[in-house]
């Protein structure tokens, strides 16, 4: 996929290719992954299950702080055999039901990053989740609505998920100085990025207090310091 639009590529034909000529398989949902808790969007993991390794990142749109990558491989015996490396001095006694991370990336030790994805789940639940998740794609795609009906203003991609992609019509630079406007005033805080050389700004919805009213808040300014 792509972060700046956050686009999906083809994963089921581009799987036919890897079986083809014997390739590892690697899906990066880190963004868009985390969408599949709401079961109307599970279509995009479609071909996902013949990878080889897949990993999405909570931290990005799941409401977990920053750090946080879930990674799964059905062939992690590859992984060991790439990293791990004991010196005598962290020999222990072997026990077939424990699974020793050092030996699966890295780092020697790590921190208990799963510990506030737990809190999350616990908190939120499934449905809890999705609701969220599905409140902010309703908002991004209203928001990219009000974007197509100001003729001030263009769309630079599709919305799928919760992040809009629109300019003002005009030069780079002018979006650009449009860009310092609104995050200068304090109240939001915009990203860009370019496309075929084109500059744009992108709106992303993800924190789990962000509210309907802050999306179209930030809209309203933008509009103001067009």
């Amino acid at each position: 996929g792509t972060t700046s639009t956050t686009s999906i590529d083809p994963v089921p034909e581009i799987s036919d290719v890897a079986e083809r000529h014997g390739l590892w398989l690697h899906v990066d949902a880190a963004y868009a992954g985390s969408a599949a808790v709401a079961p109307e969007f599970q279509h995009i993991l479609a071909g996902s299950e013949r990878a080889d390794s897949f990993v999405t990142n909570p931290h990005k749109w799941l409401f977990t702080p920053v750090d946080l990558s879930a990674l799964y491989t059905r062939r992690p015996e590859i992984l060991r055999r790439a990293f791990s490396l004991v010196p005598e001095y962290l020999r222990t006694a072997d026990d077939p039901r424990a699974l020793n991370y050092n030996e699966y990336g890295v780092p020697l030790g790590r921190r208990f990053r799963a510990l506030k994805l737990w809190f999350v789940l616990r908190y939120y639940g499934r449905e809890g989740i999705a609701r969220l998740v599905r409140n902010q794609v309703m908002w991004a795609q209203e928001l990219a609505r009000q974007v197509d009906e100001d003729e001030r203003f263009e769309r630079m991609a599709p919305t799928p998920f919760s992040v809009v992609c629109f300019r003002r019509k005009g030069s780079n630079e002018e979006n650009q100085a449009l860009l310092e406007r609104v995050n200068q005033s304090g109240e939001v805080f915009l990203s860009h990025t370019v496309l075929n050389g084109i500059h744009c700004l992108r709106l992303a919805i993800g924190n789990m207090g962000t509210t309907r009213d802050h999306v179209q808040r930030a809209w309203a300014l933008v509009r103001a310091v067009v």
